[in-house]
């Protein structure tokens, strides 16, 4: 194992320490427990939206902490949900008075934590809803999730909410478009190399060299099948096609492109893969109305991409091109 690490087990911590020191206009960082919190929260009269999940997915969540976005991030260990009482001071740090929206990627540990987070927060007297997010087209069941996982398509539901709460949308209001957004995201990836957990000290899981892993998770889990590796044509179309069949997209429809890297793949293959989606899309009618090119929903270093479709509309264009201001994101401003 080959990693920028002193110690496997204070890695988390001391990448939030460096965090905090490149962006200290824009975030806080408290320790004990971990939590990423805009630097102005709270906002008085503001919902707050916070999400989290366990560290590796970086720049995911914390990296979308800021004005037009998210309020606070939870970060776990490496691939491992964040605990309740992290939640619960999430939720503390950023209450302006107006509630907090949950956003939860189903993954069980990630849903029971968050869940009993909220019953926390709400018996400290917040109103707070939460909303799970299953966007992986995939699989329906893993070791991991009961139901479909959360994957490429967080990112896009915590751009549209923010901007919505940041506008000044109330909780019933990011509740409703939390849930409209769910309904018309659908992502799927593969992996030809897997990543290494720190504290694991090895791969994931091992490929042959012509072989890639199709409909893999964001945790290294099993997708649909161990295939072939074929052309970038091919693969791209290995992906798009069980996105489209499954919402299903129909020619007409206007979407967002979102092609994403899991940490291991250089820009010029997304880029590639990117041209090869919106060709095909094209060629079914599909309308690329907005885009999104890069590594933002990682699994450590693992070489890999995933595409997520966003079904749009005129509301959730005007929220994706709203100001947004975060270390990871940011235009408009």
């Amino acid at each position: 194992m080959k990693k920028i690490i002193n110690d496997p087990s204070t890695v988390v911590e001391e990448s939030l320490k460096g965090m905090a020191s490149a962006h200290p206009d824009l975030i806080e960082v408290q320790l004990d427990p971990a939590v990423v919190v805009r630097a102005d929260a709270p906002v008085p009269g503001k919902v707050a939206i916070i999400s989290g999940g366990g560290a590796g997915h970086e720049p995911l969540h914390g990296g979308f902490v800021g004005r037009g976005m998210l309020d606070a991030a939870c970060p776990g260990h490496v691939f491992t949900s964040p605990t309740p009482d992290q939640v619960q001071a999430a939720v503390q740090k950023t209450d302006g008075g107006a509630g907090a929206l949950l956003i939860v990627k189903n993954y069980t540990g990630d849903v029971l934590n968050f869940e009993t987070a909220a019953e926390l927060a709400e018996a400290d007297g917040v109103a707070v809803r939460s909303v799970v997010i299953d966007d992986d087209v995939a699989v329906t069941d893993s070791l991991y999730t009961a139901g479909r996982r959360g994957v490429g398509g967080t990112l896009l539901l915590e751009k549209v909410v923010g901007a919505a709460a940041e506008r000044g949308a109330d909780l019933d209001g990011c509740e409703a478009l939390a849930r409209k957004v769910i309904g018309q995201v659908r992502s799927m990836g593969l992996a030809l190399a897997a990543g290494t957990v720190p504290h694991a000290g090895e791969p994931g899981f091992t490929l042959a060299d012509d072989e890639i892993e199709l409909g893999i998770g964001i945790h290294g889990e099993p997708g649909r099948r161990r295939v072939k590796i074929g052309t970038a044509d091919e693969m791209v179309k290995s992906l798009l096609d069980p996105i489209l069949d499954d919402l299903p997209f129909a020619a007409g429809d206007r979407v967002l492109l979102f092609t994403n890297g899991m940490g291991g793949t250089p820009l010029i293959e997304l880029y590639l893969a990117h041209g090869i989606a919106e060709r095909l899309l094209a060629e079914r009618g599909i309308v690329v109305e907005r885009r999104l090119v890069g590594p933002f929903v990682t699994s450590l270093e693992m070489q890999g991409m995933s595409l997520t479709l966003l079904k749009l509309d005129d509301e959730l264009v005007e929220l994706w091109d709203a100001p947004v201001h975060t270390a990871a994101l940011r235009w408009g401003v």
